[in-house]
């Protein structure tokens, strides 16, 4: 077995809550469409417009703000009214600004691993957005190495894990079993799913059932004994 020497986490939904936001914004989002769609429809309008945008905007509120704009324009018959766009406007301003609360366990495994391993975080959306969460966090000066991506990717994680002993001596874990998973397998390294209980959509994946370099976790409670038996 190849000795691990770097220890990869994901942020959003795996250190502190973040699609909760979302979903608090959808829900803000459809009654103020109400009068124009019915929430069910909009949202499937929503989330169809989101999977359209990716590749222009990327990952994050900015672009879920683009995409929300673009839906009530969509329902509207491109007459948007003003409170409905300044609505909107409103909500990704407080999605930009909400607190960051961490999730159960997260600081103690970082700490438990700090000093063993080289920690790593590997997170993709806006890059101002991420870095504010990072210092709100309070977790910034635990990590050996902070990446913001626009994307996670096996090659992304081959050049995040090169310069610390390689991604097949690596171990990246989180929510998403598409992003944070299945290309750190694909990479060489070791891909450690921590499932969170709200999922969006656009990131599930199947996981890859027999796999050795997969494993699955409940909380981040697990993540220091399970890098201890792949060591």
């Amino acid at each position: 077995m190849t000795r691990i020497t770097a220890v990869g986490f994901d942020a959003d939904d795996t250190l502190w809550h973040n699609e909760r936001f979302y979903r608090e914004t959808e829900a803000r989002f459809a009654d103020l469409l109400r009068p124009h769609c019915d929430p069910d429809t909009l949202l499937e309008r929503l989330l169809a417009a989101e999977r359209r945008n990716l590749g222009h905007y990327g990952f994050g509120i900015k672009g879920f703000m683009l995409s929300m704009i673009e839906t009530a324009a969509d329902v509207t018959g491109g007459d948007v009214p003003a409170p409905v766009l300044k609505g909107i406007l409103e909500a990704g301003h407080e999605m930009l600004a909400h607190p960051v609360e961490l999730l159960p366990d997260a600081e103690a495994a970082i700490n438990a691993l700090a000093g063993r391993y080289t920690l790593l975080l590997v997170t993709k959306g806006d890059l101002l957005d991420q870095e504010r969460k990072v210092a709100a966090s309070g977790l910034g000066d635990a990590f050996d190495g902070i990446e913001i991506v626009s994307d996670k990717s096996p090659a992304v994680y081959a050049r995040v894990f090169a310069g610390h002993g390689g991604a097949a001596s690596g171990v990246m874990a989180g929510n998403s079993m598409k992003s944070d998973v299945l290309p750190m397998i694909a990479a060489g390294g070791h891909g450690v799913f921590v499932p969170h209980d709200l999922g969006w959509v656009l990131e599930h994946a199947e996981p890859p059932e027999g796999d050795p370099r997969y494993h699955h976790i409940d909380t981040l409670a697990g993540l220091p004994p399970l890098v201890a038996t792949l060591d």
